[in-house]
């Protein structure tokens, strides 16, 4: 087979971290032929499309991860496997990646889905589930953010397609800078910014959790350094083990068949103490550090399932 992954530049792979790098890892070491997609490598026209591609083959060398074996150009039907992992920001860029990617042929496995990720932003999408999430407003008006800081004391606000625990900041009611935040943040009352209500939980890291076709594959708790509160990875985060609890299998139960509607096959989700912050369906990561915990290799399951 051929697993095509339309990622960051290969020099920006991370080796002791990266998901991407593991999943193609693995479908190197099943026998699968592995191909490397820039951003600048899709076409379309009204003859069909193609991907101008890299053939890697990972190796066991930090230092250099791949081992570059050819190029070549391909067409959408001599493919079976498409992963999207370029980070956000959810930008123009990767809106139109999508949608030359929904041409794909219906013999092709898109992971996720283009329609699916367009679908759901990862942080207002959950809103529609008021028993998962804490109360949440998504405004641009600082009369409607002042009202929700005023009702709940203390928040906190995002942007909508922001990533890696940028601008995030906790506002508390009669604190300082709270109005010259939101107006940053919005823009001056243009852009929408997520607030909400503090999650006391969250001073003991929150959980992310990878789903695989809408079933539980692994957990990992991220932790804040001590002088941050931003539990993300990005933000100086350290990752602990954990446990899939109860309340968080009823997350899961009520998401699987959404998940599974959209075409979201590879997720991460994350939650903090009771409640679902965040579903992650762009490139969710964290493989790694859930197989260092409890010794597996969660790669294999996800390679396989696709093959």
């Amino acid at each position: 087979m051929k697993f095509v992954f339309l990622m960051d530049p290969l020099e920006t792979v991370v080796y002791e971290k990266d998901t991407t790098f593991v999943l193609m890892k693995e479908a190197a070491h099943c026998g699968h032929h592995v191909y490397y997609l820039p951003k600048s490598g899709l076409h379309l026209s009204t003859e069909g499309l193609s991907f101008d591609l890299t053939e890697v083959k990972p190796t066991d060398d930090p230092s250099s991860p791949f081992e570059i074996l050819s190029s070549i150009t391909l067409k959408d039907t001599e493919i079976d496997v498409v992963f999207i992992r370029t980070d956000p920001p959810f930008d123009y860029g990767y809106l139109m990646h999508t949608w030359i990617l929904d041409r794909c042929s219906p013999n092709v496995r898109v992971v996720n889905s283009p329609t699916g990720i367009r679908t759901v932003n990862e942080k207002v999408w959950a809103t529609q589930f008021k028993n998962l999430v804490p109360p949440t407003l998504v405004s641009s008006s600082k009369v409607h953010i002042n009202a929700f800081l005023e009702t709940h004391q203390k928040i906190v606000v995002k942007p909508t397609d922001g990533f890696g625990g940028k601008d995030i900041h906790i506002l508390e009611l009669g604190g300082a800078n709270v109005e010259e935040i939101v107006a940053s943040m919005t823009k001056d009352g243009v852009e929408s910014i997520i607030s909400q209500a503090f999650v006391a939980e969250s001073a003991d890291g929150d959980k992310r959790i990878l789903l695989l076709d809408g079933e539980p594959l692994g957990a990992v708790l991220r932790v804040h350094s001590k002088d941050d509160f931003r539990n993300n990875f990005f933000a100086g985060g350290t990752a602990e083990a954990c446990d899939i609890t109860p309340r968080d299998l009823e997350i899961i139960d009520v998401l699987k068949p959404h998940l599974k509607a959209l075409g979201l096959f590879f997720v991460g989700i994350d939650i903090m103490g009771d409640y679902l912050i965040e579903v992650n369906v762009t490139s969710p990561t964290c493989l790694q550090e859930m197989n260092t915990f409890y010794e597996k290799q969660l790669e294999k399951d996800v390679i396989a399932s696709l093959t």
